[in-house]
């Protein structure tokens, strides 16, 4: 990886952490919160495959949940949305953009089950779905926006 890229990942990765503090939702049956986050991994991911997919995510991820105080989720994060953008990418690349989506949704919504059933139970990791449904769904709509409004304007 050049260094002109790690630059514009980091860059990236602070640009989709300073968005995703400023509008975060609480979810108090899950003790988590709802953010952009996902929306910003997924164009990383368009924009600098599955390496870009998986730095920028696990990386946006983690920070924000030790900057909003939620330092609780963090190694979750990393690896959750880490993943997410890894699978997302990865996909993407072999043309498959809406299967990368759907996969990459699968990862999230299910990892983030998984680590909130470990923390707070069986009950709050289903009651975690809902909300994490809604973040994914705006997500990839975010996502399929942001190229046609940013992408003419970013010169990489």
């Amino acid at each position: 990886m050049k260094t002109k890229e790690l630059v514009y990942l980091a860059i990236m990765t602070a640009v989709i952490v300073a968005l995703s503090l400023l509008i975060i939702i609480p979810i108090p049956a899950t003790h988590g919160f709802v953010t952009i986050c996902d929306g910003g991994i997924y164009f990383v991911g368009m924009l600098f495959g599955p390496t870009g997919g998986l730095l920028v995510g696990g990386l946006s991820g983690l920070l924000i949940d030790i900057l909003s105080g939620s330092a609780n989720w963090a190694l979750f994060s990393l690896i959750i949305h880490g993943l997410q953008g890894y699978v997302f990418a990865k996909l993407m690349q072999a043309s498959h953009k809406w299967l990368g989506y759907l996969l990459a949704a699968f990862v999230m919504l299910g990892g983030y089950a998984l680590a909130t059933g470990l923390m707070f139970g069986s009950v709050a990791g289903l009651a975690s779905l809902p909300s994490n449904l809604m973040q994914v769904i705006f997500a990839t709509i975010l996502a399929e926006l942001l190229p046609h409004y940013l992408l003419p304007k970013i010169h990489l």
